[in-house]
């Protein structure tokens, strides 16, 4: 999922509204009547959040919805509602609130259960293990390259200057391709199935190949990492689940969708 998608769908599925209907409008404007479910929509919004539902809440309420209810009259009478651009931003205000109902439908036929949290918590705890290291690398985009800095290495030439003079990755190249503590989970599968091998002190004796290009990998150490208890990561994991099952379930309509 791209940054807009995640963005978007947090958006569509946050502040859920409980409508509730009551006899008699919360208050009149200029003789328009503003609706008890308006108000109903902002308290269920406020109180999703965890402000309590009282009498200040009430009554701050009833003044937003008259303040909007006065601009908006405003805005009426200035033709502001007629323009393209604000026509447009109405309708895809409208589209927003509409697919926001059907994907809370959707999570509430499709919930994520318990079961499904603790099978996900157990397969990273198994892909994590216990053991974390701190490993340097160089990355260069030719085999042959890779080859000739090793021999460099192997002949008493400094890892971290040669990381620093050739290797193609910004975020460790000026640091002497250091990567930091990382558990292999981290990594692509050809770069820590080549890591968890090292002794510490080593590097790999031949060039790793992954997508990203040749790496040299050097292991510096090695430390015990505890995971972190399944009480403490569940809500982050169910959420994560949610958005996966939501975002499965978009590709799906996308792709049976005429497109043109």
């Amino acid at each position: 999922m791209n940054l807009f998608s995640k963005k978007l769908l947090v958006v569509l599925i946050a502040g859920a509204s409980q409508l509730a209907f009551a006899a008699g409008p919360v208050a009149t404007v200029n003789g328009t009547a503003i609706p008890q479910d308006h108000a109903d929509a902002l308290i269920s919004e406020q109180t999703a959040k965890g402000t309590p539902d009282n009498e200040q809440l009430r009554g701050a309420v009833r003044e937003e919805l008259v303040r909007r209810e006065i601009l908006y009259q405003t805005a009426q009478k200035e033709g502001l509602d007629k323009t393209p651009e604000v026509a447009t931003q109405i309708e895809l205000a409208r589209k927003a609130v509409v697919i926001r109902a059907y994907l809370q439908g959707f999570v509430a036929k499709h919930p994520v259960t318990d079961a499904d949290v603790r099978k996900a918590y157990d397969e990273i705890k198994g892909r994590l293990g216990d053991t974390e290291y701190h490993v340097r690398h160089i990355l260069v985009e030719d085999e042959a390259e890779a080859r000739a800095l090793i021999a460099k290495i192997n002949k008493g030439e400094k890892f971290d200057a040669l990381a620093k003079a050739h290797s193609k990755d910004p975020g460790s190249k000026d640091k002497g391709g250091d990567l930091g503590w990382n558990n292999p989970g981290t990594f692509v599968q050809p770069f820590s199935d080549a890591m968890v091998k090292l002794e510490k002190g080593k590097m790999t004796p031949a060039p790793v190949k992954t997508n990203f290009g040749y790496h040299i990998i050097k292991l510096d150490d090695t430390r015990k990492m505890s995971a972190p208890e399944f009480d403490q990561v569940a809500p982050q994991l169910k959420q994560r689940l949610q958005a996966q099952s939501l975002e499965q379930h978009i590709l799906q309509l996308r792709t049976a969708a005429d497109v043109k």
